[in-house]
């Protein structure tokens, strides 16, 4: 079994102690999965009577800063946002379901996907929105710090890892451009 280092943070709240490490055993996808259920109210409208943008920014940065919260066991930021995509739009009394989930783990941070459906009354659900969000553990002093590895436990967690990975490489190369 695969164990990862994890900061003090992290060992205060899971055995209330002031010692500096412990080995934390690597979580699966499941562990930290998140599905949360919106309604689309009028206020959650456009001018065009669609669901605001920036209100599903807002949910789906909430469910990937829960997923990482569950991960880690500690307070997460988000420092990136990659492929976020509107696929349609989604209007007043639609059903909204955020899923997301960990594809990736480093040593202080993971990716998050996160994926948005509308799902009707026979509970058919249709993508709407995928983003992949960088998620980074913090320590009491906001400072990154060790996260759990990832177990992954199919051929499609094992998949979306290795193309986690080529998204991971593609931000570091962005970054040297200086975007």
């Amino acid at each position: 079994m695969k164990v990862a280092k994890a900061g003090k943070k992290v060992y205060n709240l899971m055995k209330n102690t002031d010692e500096e490490d412990i080995m934390i055993e690597e979580r699966t996808v499941g562990e930290s999965r998140v599905e949360t259920v919106h309604i689309v109210r009028p206020n959650h409208l456009n001018a065009a009577g669609r669901l605001f943008g920036g209100i599903l920014m807002q949910w789906i940065d909430e469910v990937a800063g829960i997923v990482a919260m569950r991960h880690t066991r500690c307070n997460c930021t988000t420092a990136s946002v990659d492929n976020l995509r509107f696929i349609r739009g989604a209007y007043q009394q639609d059903l909204l379901v955020i899923i997301g989930k960990v594809t990736y783990v480093g040593t202080t941070s993971m990716e998050v996907r996160v994926d948005t459906y509308i799902e009707d009354t026979e509970g058919m659900r249709r993508p709407i929105n995928r983003a992949y969000f960088t998620m980074v553990a913090l320590d009491e002093n906001d400072k990154p710090c060790p996260v759990p590895k990832l177990l992954l436990e199919s051929e499609e967690e094992k998949a979306e890892w290795e193309a986690a990975k080529k998204r991971r490489d593609m931000r570091k190369k962005r970054k040297e451009e200086g975007f």
